[in-house]
């Protein structure tokens, strides 16, 4: 423990296909269907899912209010809950508020650091505006190059941060109100005594503080979205014990991200996207919803756009079903087209959206709808053989399982009503809220698929499988699939009955998490990073691995040539030539590589030269795939680090690092 002392401081009449095109709800003559003398009574009244009355100009009823009253309590209390969860497993895991201004940045690590390096730079400028500049401006993340972070690293996050941030701070500093609590940190062991500040006043505290609160937004997000879904508010409090039981696989601790805006603005934008297709002719204004959701989730997150192809994918494919209609998927198509035109905009012409393949699947879409191809229907049991991608872990707290029954319900009785239609007539206003539904189900069913595909193809993308997987759950709570059960007492009994067998790895799962109990120091980083401070020039240029080099920029403010966004192929080039100190290559090599960067300092990690995960993955058998002329020879990274004489010069070292002087001339050596 760490001692803490106080320092100063119209409607259209039916035709005979749209009959025989039923929902996959229960026929008339069942508790879904509207009873005769009830016609006049508002649309909103029988629909089947809860909070679909807010969607017909707000006509709520006393009971309808009380009702909504209860959801939204519910899905704060639910957002709450998952913001303190947050708060206290980082607080735990690395005993934030105790760390000194260094220490917290060294905690942002990989790209996580990266990112915070540029709300950093825009809150210690003179202002705003020069803050925006010099990001827009960068000389110090890929020397010599200048290059536009808000083009290449998708900052809209961090640049709303920083300027809630100096907002703030302005507004608390007029009033003269303090925002922040300092004090001195005896850390024993002959270690320095440090200062660590608390309060929204520090900028670290300040932006983990806005990173958690928005985790718990989408939390609340989530239980509303499996509320609406499932038609029962017991669907929210499912979607939210299998999204915390199921914590780890989604959650980015101990890296807390700004970018986590990306899946709360993608809840919004997919409710915006089906509430597009709730009216027979889409409206100009779920239009722009889409449309402004749209730009909301591709400007924080590079990876949105794969998403978004799934999105577009399972909507294509409820249009072939015939769940769709073609004007809606029309106007649906020209939304993501224009949207994206203006995302390449507000990003600078970054080339990478327009060369995606959500791109062309928007083009190839259009061409394939405007020509009427005759596109072969999908066989809804085909696509449940993906499902076995999944990891296994899922099945022990059931959300696995749940998910298969769900999809398989929905997947069958879409193949019985495309074999058997119902013979019998049915009212228009019965087709318009069972077709939402059975639109709504389809395509949340096929959207499971396609992220079910993308976390394979992209481990990263998990993030978005495991949560549709619990949005998914809450279909349990369903009348219009499991109305077979029986009454409601016996549905509920067997919905508390799952979630308690649930519960049993669930709780496991939350006490593993909480049981982490740790306190953050890296004393070799830190070492380096203040002889960086102290010994190397201002504009000094450091190469290394990419999450150190991550964290030299951030802390150090001093130029690098790689870091850890590797997406972009210049950036992997140039971390190739860098990496090359970890293969068999002569040494002058190696120098004459880090010469041509403009290098003056290379960060040299013993760990990357030994660590073997399995074998053939240590860093020197990786470049043997490539380097066949020197298989067999000592890796270079163990020259150096007995001696790094003659091709270069030691400068400093510790336990972990040492930094090698890169010569700028042979006579540098003499």
């Amino acid at each position: 423990m760490v001692a803490k002392t106080r320092k100063q401081t119209g409607k259209s009449p039916a035709t005979q296909a749209d009959r025989d095109r039923s929902p996959l709800v229960s026929p008339p003559g069942k508790s879904t269907v509207r009873r005769p003398g009830r016609e006049g009574k508002a649309f909103s009244s029988s629909h089947p899912n809860g909070l679909s009355g807010i969607g017909h100009k707000l006509g709520l009823t006393p009971s309808a209010v009380a009702r909504l009253g209860v959801t939204l309590l519910l899905a704060a209390l639910t957002g709450y809950l998952h913001w303190h969860h947050l708060s206290q497993l980082f607080e735990n895991d690395r005993h934030f508020s105790h760390l000194s201004n260094l220490e917290k940045e060294m905690a942002f690590r990989t790209e996580m650091g990266l990112y915070y390096s540029y709300y950093k730079t825009i809150i210690e400028a003179p202002s705003f505006l020069d803050g925006l500049h010099m990001v827009m401006n960068d000389r110090l993340t890929e020397y010599p190059l200048v290059i536009n972070t808000l083009k290449r690293f998708n900052l809209y996050p961090e640049v709303v941060l920083a300027s809630w941030y100096r907002m703030y701070t302005g507004v608390m500093g007029y009033f003269g109100i303090p925002t922040k609590m300092c004090w001195s940190i005896n850390r024993g062991e002959g270690l320095t005594p440090v200062d660590s500040c608390e309060g929204m006043g520090d900028p670290a505290y300040f932006y983990v503080t806005c990173v958690f609160l928005l985790n718990g937004a989408m939390m609340s997000l989530f239980f509303i979205y499996g509320a609406y879904l499932s038609g029962s508010r017991l669907g929210g409090i499912v979607t939210t014990m299998c999204f915390f039981f199921n914590h780890g696989e989604v959650s980015a601790l101990p890296f807390p991200s700004a970018s986590v805006s990306a899946e709360v603005n993608f809840v919004l934008q997919s409710s915006a996207s089906l509430s597009g297709c709730k009216t027979r002719n889409p409206s100009r204004t779920a239009m722009v919803a889409l449309g402004v959701s749209n730009l909301c989730f591709m400007l924080p997150w590079q990876f949105a756009q794969f998403v978004l192809l799934t999105q577009v994918a399972s909507l294509f494919a409820s249009y072939i079903l015939g769940y769709l209609a073609a004007a809606k998927m029309q106007s649906i198509l020209v939304t993501h087209m224009i949207t994206l035109g203006i995302c390449f905009i507000l990003m600078f012409g970054n080339s990478m959206l327009l060369t995606s393949f959500y791109a062309s699947s928007l083009v190839s879409i259009w061409v394939s709808w405007t020509f009427e191809c005759d596109v072969a229907r999908v066989q809804s049991l085909n696509v449940l053989r993906l499902i076995g991608s999944t990891p296994v872990r899922y099945l022990k707290t059931l959300l696995l399982p749940i998910n298969m029954l769900v999809v398989a319900l929905i997947a069958w009785r879409s193949i019985l009503l495309v074999l058997f239609p119902l013979p019998f007539p049915v009212s228009l206003d019965y087709r318009t809220v069972c077709g939402l539904v059975a639109l709504q189900l389809v395509y949340h069913s096929l959207q499971l698929v396609a992220f079910a595909v993308l976390a394979v193809l992209i481990m990263r993308l998990k993030l978005f499988l495991t949560p549709h997987m619990c949005i998914m759950a809450s279909l349990i709570c369903s009348k219009q699939l499991f109305g077979w059960i029986g009454e409601r007492f016996k549905h509920q009994i067997g919905v508390f009955a799952v979630m308690a067998i649930m519960a049993v790895q669930g709780v496991a799962n939350l006490q593993a998490q909480w049981a982490i109990i740790g306190e953050f120091s890296n004393l070799p980083q830190e070492e380096l990073l203040t002889w960086i401070q102290e010994n190397a020039r201002p504009d000094s240029v450091f190469a290394g691995a990419m999450p150190t080099m991550a964290s030299v920029k951030l802390s150090t403010g001093r130029p690098i040539v790689n870091h850890p966004h590797y997406e972009d192929a210049g950036l992997r080039s140039r971390t190739k030539l860098v990496y090359s100190m970890y293969s068999r290559m002569s040494g002058e090599t190696v120098k004459r590589n880090l010469m041509k960067l403009g290098v003056d300092f290379f960060v040299l990690e013993d760990s990357w030269c030994t660590r073997r995960t399995r074998p053939g993955c240590s860093m020197p058998e990786i470049w043997d795939i490539e380097d066949h002329q020197n298989i067999g020879k000592i890796p270079l990274c163990t020259h150096m680090s007995r001696n790094s004489r003659p091709h270069f010069t030691t400068v400093f070292s510790n336990d972990i690092y040492k930094v090698l002087k890169v010569p700028k001339a042979t006579k540098d050596l003499r």
